[in-house]
């Protein structure tokens, strides 16, 4: 499993497979799943979310609901640390499913290479994603990019809206 702790990306779709039903039974939906290492320490992050919001009474129900199976599937090879927790209102968008529930939105998109008039961020609102290409209506007019042109494309919150950063 040593191969799956320098990627994340196999332990996290093994216990994306695992943790949806368990969400769904739970009435939650499940966002995202990501296996990380910060510092010395990898975690196992489950975003959790449902109409009206996630609860710390959601995020400890789905943790003992997780629990156990997790244990038994046994995806990662080491110590790690589970964290169950709300995408937050400035919650990344990473699947499909996530840009087609929030066309519309105000959306944030950090961009890997600057756009030939030197911007690395484009702010505005997502109007489209099809294809895996994301467009943004933005002040300056609408901007297409592929998803892998942005090392991050996320909802816009409360902060940013009084100008606040990251």
């Amino acid at each position: 499993m040593l191969a799956d702790r320098k990627k994340g990306g196999n332990t996290a779709a093994a216990v994306r497979r695992l943790a949806a039903p368990i969400a769904e039974s739970l009435g939650y939906i499940l966002w995202d799943v990501r296996f990380v290492k910060e510092g010395a320490a990898w975690y196992l992050r489950i975003f959790i979310d449902k109409p009206g919001g996630i609860s710390i009474d959601d995020c400890v129900a789905m943790s003992r609901a997780v629990n156990d199976p997790l244990d038994e599937l046994d995806p990662v090879d080491g110590e790690y640390c589970l964290e169950v927790c709300s995408p937050g209102l400035g919650r990344e968008l990473t699947r499909p499913e996530h840009f087609a529930a929030f066309l519309g939105a105000p959306a944030l998109a950090r961009l890997i290479r600057p756009l030939p008039d030197g911007r690395r961020e484009l702010r505005g609102t997502l109007s489209a994603y099809e294809d895996g290409a994301v467009t943004l209506e933005t002040a300056e007019g609408p901007v297409t990019l592929e998803r892998g042109a942005a090392s991050k494309i996320r909802l816009l919150d409360d902060e940013d809206a009084d100008g606040g950063n990251e």
